[in-house]
């Protein structure tokens, strides 16, 4: 009695537990901020780089991007890239033989594997993992590049003098990006068929006239097209994804290594997405044709 006197004097409430809560809802979990904060700021930077990208590819044939320093580019960026590109495409052919023959030699389908390898590689592996070496090579390097630059204010003494850096920076080196690498692809690909069929005369299970009749027989005018055109449209996706980091460095100097990262995430995430659009657009083609 005299404690509740107290309770209602102080004028404190008594805890009735859970069934305090009788009669109320469930209370709604509130989304976290933090989540939306982040899809925010990707659709941001999605739409900064659609801007960037429409002001920039207008000047990609102006006599910038088509001069000497658009020649000096193509050899920095795609002739200096040969190595790389070709060993890659030279170890997958081998160990893709290697791979797929003891799987199919247990179905009886072992002279299948230079059909098999011609496709994969065509189609897919060759594209793909050229554009992978490549935006680790070329794409890191142009956004160190452009970031750097920016950094010691270099973008704005060419702005100061009436310059154009998109023009004089920025086009020639996408060019020389969407031109080389369908050339690197190319020739990965032939590299990795060479090396397969390396494999595949040296463990006895086909002759050379085999193989090459094989690979000829098996691939299809629609195979080149399709490796041409997922090179064409990787190399320009590189060249635009490292511009478009390394124009947007901030002012700091670790901010150039960061940018670097970021251009290698983004431009494999964009790679993958852009060859699963393109994989099912050439197979529908191919069905109707």
């Amino acid at each position: 009695m005299h404690g509740s006197k107290l309770m209602h004097a102080s004028g404190q409430v008594p805890d009735s537990g859970p069934a305090s809560n009788s009669g109320q809802g469930t209370p709604r979990r509130r989304r976290s901020p933090l989540r939306l904060s982040y899809l925010r700021g990707a659709f941001a930077e999605l739409g900064d780089f659609a801007l960037f990208s429409r002001s920039l590819f207008p000047r990609l044939f102006g006599a910038s991007a088509r001069s000497r320093e658009g020649v000096r580019q193509a050899q920095r960026l795609g002739v200096d890239s040969l190595t790389v590109v070709n060993l890659c495409c030279f170890f997958i052919g081998l160990v893709l033989v290697l791979q797929t023959a003891a799987v199919l030699a247990k179905f009886g389908a072992k002279s299948q594997v230079s059909a098999m390898l011609s496709v994969a590689f065509v189609r897919e592996i060759g594209p793909v993992f050229a554009a992978i070496m490549f935006a680790g090579r070329v794409g890191t390097g142009i956004s160190a590049e452009i970031g750097s630059m920016v950094v010691t204010e270099q973008i704005d003494a060419y702005r100061a003098f009436g310059a154009d850096p998109l023009s004089l920076l920025a086009a020639p080196r996408l060019l020389a990006c969407t031109i080389m690498l369908p050339a690197l692809t190319a020739i990965g690909c032939v590299l990795g068929i060479v090396s397969g069929c390396l494999v595949g005369v040296l463990e006895g299970s086909m002759t050379t006239r085999m193989f090459i009749d094989d690979v000829l027989g098996s691939l299809v005018p629609l195979d080149i097209v399709t490796c041409l055109v997922k090179a064409t449209l990787f190399g320009a996706i590189i060249g635009a994804v490292a511009l478009f980091t390394g124009f947007r460095v901030p002012r700091a100097t670790e901010a150039v290594g960061q940018a670097t990262t970021q251009t290698m995430v983004r431009c494999v995430i964009a790679i993958l997405v852009v060859d699963l659009v393109l994989t099912k657009f050439f197979l529908i083609v191919g069905e109707g044709a």
